[in-house]
């Protein structure tokens, strides 16, 4: 049978050939031209993805070697300086020295005791100084009669520095880790504190309304409006108590403790051992940069499922 004008309406871009059947082994390569569009066609998005991913990891990659940049040349003006003999080595060590210095502790396990020894002060901190922020936030927000009374002083306290809590913590709790732990923890209060409290000012007044159309209770209203919407802010809050407790704890300890990287810091300098105050200062900027990666990938995945409001 002859291949009709209707049949060959699945093959418009080849003519089929006299005496051609629907049948024969021709047929399928007709097709060919057509399939061939619909594979190119849809790939094409998946090309497109596939080039834009690939810009986004070289510039990814641009930006990291850019900022290695100045690490590099600080390394290498150390190293010169080091070996010209420019400053005496009791003084700045070698890159040499600091390197073997540093593997000498991590073989013996003594930097990662201290390591461990802050982090554990860290986060007893940020559990109590946290919870005090958001609780203190929360009611500033939720409560313009608490917000009267209560932030006026907070305002004055939250501008006293860690530093000036010591004499007064020292009476009170004495030298020891209760020291430690308290004046970490008064340095988290104020930042979880006035983000909770700046991220329910900025909740709109629309999604408040919604919850009053609905006759949302307070506490239907504190769950599935006012932590939804402020969620940012908080974990914006939250970041900055992370640092501010990973700053201080160093500090704290700088002036009073006989473990931490703060009191390694402080006892490595009493020995004139700038080698061994090099490698702690090289270990709280690494776990400090630990710290902040782990803080940005939580808070993108968080980004992903949140819900202004529901």
């Amino acid at each position: 049978m002859a291949v009709s004008t209707d049949d060959l309406d699945i093959f418009p871009l080849t003519a089929a050939p006299q005496g051609a059947s629907v049948g024969s082994a021709q047929a399928p390569a007709l097709a060919r031209p057509r399939i061939g569009a619909w594979v190119r066609e849809a790939s094409a998005p998946l090309q497109r993805r596939a080039t834009a991913s690939a810009r986004q990891a070289l510039r990814a990659v641009g930006t990291a070697a850019l900022g290695l940049v100045l690490p590099a040349l600080l390394f290498a003006l150390w190293w010169t300086a080091a070996e010209r003999h420019w400053i005496a080595e009791q003084i700045l060590p070698p890159p040499a020295f600091v390197w073997e210095s540093l593997l000498s502790v991590l073989e013996t396990g003594e930097l990662l005791e201290h390591v461990r020894v802050s982090a554990s002060r860290v986060a007893s901190s940020l559990a109590i100084g946290g919870s005090a922020g958001l609780l203190l936030g929360l009611g500033m927000g939720l409560s313009r009669s608490f917000k009267a009374y209560v932030f006026p002083s907070f305002d004055v306290l939250a501008q006293l520095p860690v530093l000036g809590w010591i004499p007064l913590l020292i009476i009170f709790v004495g030298i020891e880790e209760p020291l430690k732990v308290s004046a970490v923890s008064i340095a988290v209060v104020v930042p979880v504190a006035l983000s909770t409290l700046q991220g329910i000012a900025n909740i709109p007044a629309a999604l408040l309304e919604v919850g009053q159309v609905y006759r949302f209770s307070h506490w239907q209203t504190l769950r599935r409006i006012v932590l939804p919407a402020a969620t940012p802010a908080l974990f914006t809050g939250l970041r900055q108590g992370v640092m501010q407790a990973w700053l201080s704890v160093v500090f704290v300890e700088l002036l009073s403790s006989s473990d931490g990287l703060g009191f390694l810091m402080a006892y490595s300098r009493s020995l004139s051992q700038i080698d061994m105050v090099i490698v702690a200062m090289l270990a709280i900027g690494v776990v400090g940069l630990l710290i902040e990666l782990g803080l940005r990938l939580i808070e993108s995945r968080l980004q992903r499922w949140r819900r202004n409001a529901f």
